[in-house]
């Protein structure tokens, strides 16, 4: 039977423009996290914990005697933006909005705990898991192990506390026609890593350039430099991308200044192309500074892993997804994306899926991610909703 939450739309669309007036950033979500609860709890739902992970909430709803369990996760976190949307439901916090959907992934977590908890046709428990801190972009500290909100709930104890044998997520993609769902085996999202590079030379004079070692020359060819790493150092076959985003130095037009400071990104695939970037990128930070008798420290923190879909898994929740929307409204993603997904620390320890759902093609739904006038479209919630419903009556069925 196929589950149509096209009824909830009006109370989704409520829920999620309630969402996206009042945002939070990252391990800041407190007023996000009272709204869950309170819906939680409006459905019959107590089983709650809070403070997972700073300020992530886990809610289960269990069903029969059976020990099975699945987790569904939706991030809760809003962006450092300025709105430029007029609408009436436009954030009120100054500088603050949800410019990703977060919102409407929340909203859409809700309704089907609201439906599942209303029909209650599994057998097993259904972990809610509400993630802060998903834009949070968190690097790596000593310990090797990213910051953001994923890495923060494993710290806490998620799948220790919370068995299960698989998560899933979601994510909005503007472009991709309103509630088509998407997804691919295999890579699916970039591992996302930053650097910084701070070039020291010896300042002086911009009229007697032979008496100092000009930073500013180092870094411009370092930054060309740089980019042999994706086309010589590279297979052709696979992918890489390495983005130096931001150029310091200097304080007058006359002054030829003691340091330069370089940053970027590098995006990669697999664990072993983020190997030989970050090794090739030290060697020619070390012998470009060399050459020209300067000095580089380049600091490199790896953030999310690239994450991938284990294609059993993604095999079937791509039949139970084209068993809610049809075979025209799934698409086989060709190629993954090179942004990052801290969904990939989750399938690192569990197996899972990631999948995205279409924000619409035009208009509004087709403004991209992290674009002040971007917003979440209502209309496809209830379709999200009803994924989620949906996988959790397949996955825990009450006949297998």
């Amino acid at each position: 039977m196929t589950i149509d939450l096209s009824i909830l739309e009006p109370e989704l669309a409520r829920w999620r423009q309630h969402l996206h007036q009042h945002p939070e950033l990252g391990f800041q979500e407190h007023g996000t996290a009272a709204f869950i609860i309170g819906k939680l709890r409006e459905f019959g739902i107590e089983d709650i914990h809070t403070g997972i992970g700073g300020t992530g909430i886990v809610a289960t709803l269990r069903v029969g005697q059976s020990d099975r369990a699945i987790g569904i996760r939706a991030d809760i976190d809003a962006l450092p933006m300025t709105e430029l949307r007029a609408s009436d439901h436009a954030s009120v916090v100054p500088g603050v909005m949800h410019a990703c959907g977060h919102d409407g992934h929340t909203t859409m977590l809700l309704g089907a705990a609201k439906y599942l908890a209303a029909t209650r046709n599994f057998d097993g428990a259904v972990h809610f898991i509400f993630q802060p801190a998903e834009e949070a972009l968190g690097y790596s500290g000593a310990d090797g192990d990213p910051a953001g909100g994923a890495s923060a709930m494993i710290r806490d104890g998620l799948f220790d506390r919370f068995p299960m044998q698989a998560i899933f997520g979601i994510h909005n993609r503007p472009g991709l026609a309103a509630g088509k769902l998407a997804g691919r085996a295999g890579p699916m999202y970039a591992a996302a890593d930053r650097f910084e590079i701070v070039i020291t030379g010896r300042g002086g004079h911009a009229a007697r350039p032979h008496l100092a070692v000009d930073p500013v020359l180092v870094a411009a060819h370092m930054v060309i430099a740089l980019q042999s790493i994706v086309s010589r150092g590279v297979n052709p076959l696979d992918s890489a991308v390495v983005s130096i985003c931001t150029v310091a130095a200097g304080t007058a037009f006359n002054v030829i200044p003691e340091t330069a400071t370089l940053a970027g990104t590098v995006r990669t695939l697999s664990r072993a192309t983020q190997d030989i970037v970050q090794s090739r990128l030290e060697e020619i930070v070390t012998s470009v500074a060399s050459t020209f008798g300067a000095h580089a420290e380049l600091s490199y923190d790896r953030g999310y892993p690239a994450m991938h879909n284990p294609p059993d898994m993604f095999a079937r929740v791509r039949e139970i997804a084209i068993s809610l929307v049809g075979e025209d409204g799934f698409v086989d993603l060709d190629e993954p994306t090179m942004g990052g997904e801290d969904f990939a620390r989750y399938l690192e320890e569990k197996p899972g899926c990631f999948l995205l759902i279409g924000n619409g093609d035009q208009g509004a739904g087709a403004v991209m991610l992290h674009n002040a006038h971007y917003e979440f479209n209502d209309t496809v919630a209830p379709v999200g909703a009803a994924l989620w419903a949906t996988l959790a009556e397949r996955f825990l069925s009450k006949t297998s």
